[in-house]
């Protein structure tokens, strides 16, 4: 029997391949799934069955692609919002072999209402005895899944969280713990920054299970503050019907000329956010390609059509891959020639100046006319420390709530530690905003400084 994680950075998603014999599953697989048919092919085996804890809402799920290529049976849990066209619908106690080993389905509501999780058993050592189970998102490593995905129904569902948390601890404390996702997911904000566990060590340690009663539990996630970007309203259109597979191809390199000659696109600069701030092409969005996966979704409209400014094809082709992940298609290509090349042809290019903790000192001192500080983390980041003085506005917002400022304002951004304020520098100064700057160093280097 083998079990082998896959991890897809930025969105900190986990999907599994678990096999014994000939015979493989793969479990939440995402939207590129050449990796699932490597691991399986590497261990000798087929993959016969996929399976999908919930329907997914962060990305794009590879389900439809993965059984298309194998020919594998798709397994959703019952009671989604809408019908899964792809997929067959399983239940509480339904059982599926996998050369020596054996996966029984658990439902297990309360994340969304057709989330499921896979009790692993090795019948040839323990006929009744979980050896591991795939959680989904209903348990993960140090915190529980996010349960305000009904608002009409938020006492409810975390109830059923409560109770089906119940379920996936009466399995034992012997059974290894396998979550959709780690440290850094929006599914929940009190993971540990590690992917391995127990039943048995959750039980003990992780916080949302130390709260004695039901009551207490709902509660708990009842006062819970989570971001929902509009993007995921894409994610669930997709993984209802099924998307289409990731293009093959790279993207196209584009001259300055046929750059030049493009309408109604969107540019985004995917490089650094220090080349940014030094150099980038008017009206342009910096998104670095570490980014894409947490904030494309919040700053980016699916049906717009993308074209890229990165450092060479490679980071091009990386920022493409992560776009599909999440279901942004429409990339018309990369500027080829770069930020240098193109400053040379002499092209109208802008800068963003950065500040430094003396000189936000300076400001909050002196409180120029029209300045503000402008902090675009999130609220639970807010509410654990902010520096007198500053004005709140979270980036993911940022796009919708640009009216509401100043377009002749002075506005330095801070976030934690620069990269998101470069971000909403460039939001703001795309909109309009002309007196921006963005403190390089941010929260961390003001706490640093004393």
């Amino acid at each position: 029997m083998f079990v082998e994680k896959v991890r897809t950075e930025g969105l900190a998603h986990l999907s599994w391949v678990v096999g014994s014999g000939t015979e493989a599953a793969v479990v939440d697989p995402r939207r590129d799934v050449d990796v699932y048919l490597d691991i399986a092919h590497a261990h000798g085996c087929r993959i016969t069955r996929i399976f999908e804890t919930h329907r997914n809402e962060d990305l794009v799920s590879g389900a439809p692609l993965l059984a298309a290529r194998t020919g594998a049976a798709v397994h959703h849990g019952p009671n989604p919002a809408e019908p899964i066209a792809y997929a067959e619908t399983v239940r509480d106690g339904d059982r599926f072999t996998l050369g020596g080993v054996e996966l029984r389905v658990l439902e297990t509501p309360g994340h969304t209402d057709d989330s499921i999780s896979l009790a692993l058993y090795d019948p040839a050592f323990a006929e009744d005895t979980a050896f591991g189970v795939f959680t989904g998102d209903a348990l993960f490593v140090g915190d529980v899944g996010r349960t305000d995905f009904y608002p009409d129904r938020a006492e409810e569902v975390a109830g059923l969280l409560h109770d089906s948390l119940g379920k996936l601890l009466a399995l034992g404390d012997q059974a290894v713990l396998y979550p959709a996702h780690g440290a850094g997911s929006v599914c929940g904000s009190g993971m540990a920054d590690r992917e391995v566990s127990t039943i048995g060590f959750e039980r003990r340690h992780n916080p949302r299970l130390q709260l004695e009663t039901r009551a207490a539990f709902v509660a708990a996630k009842l006062a819970e503050h989570h971001e929902k970007p509009p993007y995921f309203t894409h994610m669930e259109r997709l993984n209802t019907l099924g998307a289409e597979p990731v293009r093959d191809t790279p993207p196209a390199p584009l001259s300055a000329a046929a750059f030049r000659e493009l309408a109604d696109v969107r540019i985004v600069d995917v490089r650094e956010v220090t080349a940014f701030l030094g150099a980038h092409l008017p009206g342009s969005l910096s998104l670095p390609v570490g980014m894409i996966a947490a904030w494309a979704g919040w700053l980016l409209e699916p049906s717009e059509t993308l074209v890229l400014v990165a450092a060479d094809g490679e980071e091009a082709a990386a920022a493409v891959t992560v776009l599909a992940r999440i279901g942004f298609d429409r990339i018309a290509g990369y500027l080829a020639p770069g930020l240098p090349a193109w400053a040379a042809g002499g092209r109208a290019f802008e800068t963003i100046p950065a500040v430094d903790t003396e000189t936000v000192r300076a400001r909050l001192r002196g409180a120029p006319e029209g300045w503000t500080l402008l902090d675009v983390r999130g609220v639970e980041e807010v509410e654990a420390g902010r520096i007198d003085g500053s004005a709140h506005r979270f980036l993911g917002e940022l796009p919708r709530s640009v009216d509401a400022l100043d377009r002749g304002g002075h506005y330095t951004v801070l976030c934690g530690s620069g990269a998101r304020a470069t971000v909403a520098a460039s939001v703001l100064r795309s909109a309009g905003v002309e007196r921006v700057d963005a403190y390089l160093g941010s929260m961390g280097a003001w706490k640093a400084a004393g």
